[in-house]
């Protein structure tokens, strides 16, 4: 089976061909970091890691490199706001989002860089482009001449005159044409600023990316994804930037990630319906926040509300059932099974469209759906009277390695019973051996208030969530 993705470039969906065979250069935009992210954000963390979980699965070495942009506009007007040195700042915010993406369940990138460590690769790939003839400097700001290089808009998918009737030169900028962009700023009002040959300044936003690329990943990388947002400018004139300095294709794959709505509204500061990522955690369990995130294809917007949380969190309380039903009954089951070798060919036929699903761009939506047949045929199997330890192992394993795959954890709940709880269950199961059962019915409301269910059945007392 070949992975297709679908390539922004191209827009259309092409067989995926790394590089390198077995290995994988993937590049994703990281945030700025002057605040906590919201859940704009938190999407392409999300889509991006089960991305990459995937490949991972298929047998590839994920280099994966995940930025943090820790100079900017923004970052040095909250810092000045805040009274706060840039530094204390954006490594606060940095702390955050690996904290938030943690609990969502992303793994860690293989590089982190940050634009104030990348600073010597930046200056040197501006200089390299004002010597191709690709940038110029005018009081000690540098620009890049997009005019310069041919086929810019080819991501975007628009042509020069087009992105030319929307440009514009801002109050205080020295450039020759409104469609030219900063890759050096000359430093303003005592601001942070670094030595450079055009005097003390900081990097052009669009800049960052490239060198840092370049630096983690190399002049060609396999993938390069973000916020459907970012198409243009950024990542326009990364390309732009990249492929006039290496006279190489910079990426072979582009991938973007569709807009988050709130309520069927766009999610604005303006609207006043802006999620940060860090509420909705302390709200609601973050696995099923990624759960949420994935049901939709990555490319299509996603709508959120309380209703549709609830409706994912629905969802994945019947997979986690499922699959406690299966550990449950494992405990009496047999190795006698009639029926062994059809469950068998119906579990592998199942992990078979589950890896059709995500071959075909990443369908976690679709992946999904495999999950709640195979969770639906884990039920009718465990309504037969006798079943195999083997058939119920691997419906366990199928259903483990799907929900590993997609970044999603079932199986924390354990975790979470502490001492006390584990103690008042054991009480119970006293209580009801010396049929004690008004004491019974006390703890299982205790339980009850503590959000734990009970369940007695023939084979023991069992729990759940409520």
């Amino acid at each position: 089976m070949t992975i297709t993705i679908y390539n922004t470039l191209t827009r259309q969906k092409e067989a995926f061909i790394p590089l390198e065979k077995g290995k994988v250069s993937m590049y994703v935009c990281g945030p700025t970091v002057y605040n906590y992210i919201h859940i704009g954000n938190a999407r392409p963390a999300i889509v991006f890691d089960s991305v990459r979980r995937y490949l991972e699965y298929r047998g590839y070495d994920v280099n994966y490199v995940l930025n943090f942009t820790d100079v900017d506009d923004k970052i040095i007007k909250v810092a000045n706001e805040l009274g706060e040195e840039i530094p204390d700042l954006t490594n606060r915010f940095i702390d955050a989002y690996q904290k938030d993406v943690a609990a969502l369940g992303v793994k860690k990138a293989t590089h982190n860089p940050r634009v104030t460590e990348t600073m010597d690769d930046i200056i040197s790939f501006v200089e390299t482009l004002i010597e191709k003839g690709f940038a110029y400097e005018v009081e000690g700001d540098v620009y890049f001449k997009p005019r310069s290089f041919d086929n810019y808009g080819k991501l975007s998918h628009q042509s020069i005159d087009e992105l030319r009737s929307g440009a514009r030169i801002q109050i205080g900028e020295k450039k020759e044409d409104p469609l030219d962009f900063a890759l050096w700023k000359n430093a303003k009002n005592e601001e942070i600023a670094w030595d450079s040959p055009w005097g003390q300044g900081r990097p052009g936003w669009h800049i960052e990316c490239s060198a840092m690329a370049k630096k983690y990943l190399g002049e060609t990388i396999d993938i390069h994804a973000g916020g459907q947002d970012l198409t243009f400018p950024h990542h326009e004139n990364e390309i732009a930037q990249s492929e006039a300095m290496n006279g190489q294709s910079f990426a072979r794959y582009w991938m973007h990630n569709g807009y988050i709505n709130i309520d069927n509204e766009k999610m604005s500061k303006s609207l006043g319906n802006f999620v940060l990522t860090k509420e909705l955690i302390e709200q609601h369990d973050p696995q099923i926040i990624r759960f949420f995130m994935l049901s939709v294809h990555y490319r299509n917007p996603i709508n959120f509300s309380e209703e549709l949380l609830e409706g994912a969190k629905n969802s994945y309380v019947r997979i986690k059932n499922a699959y406690d039903n299966l550990e449950h009954r494992k405990k009496t089951s047999t190795d006698f099974d009639q029926d062994t070798d059809q469950w068998k060919a119906k579990i592998t036929q199942l992990k078979q469209s589950f890896e059709e699903a995500m071959d075909d761009d990443f369908n976690t939506a679709n992946a999904i759906s495999v999950l709640f047949d195979l969770t639906k045929e884990a039920n009718l199997y465990l309504k037969s009277k006798h079943t195999s330890t083997e058939v119920i192992q691997l419906f366990k394993d199928a259903i483990s390695t799907i929900l590993s795959v997609l970044g999603i954890q079932i199986d924390q709940e354990k975790e979470l019973l502490n001492a006390d709880i584990e103690a008042l269950l054991q009480e119970r199961i006293e209580a009801r051996k010396n049929r004690d059962f008004n004491r019974a019915d006390e703890i299982r409301d205790t339980l009850k208030d503590k959000e734990i269910l009970l369940e007695d059945t023939p084979q023991g007392t069992r729990w759940k969530r409520g």
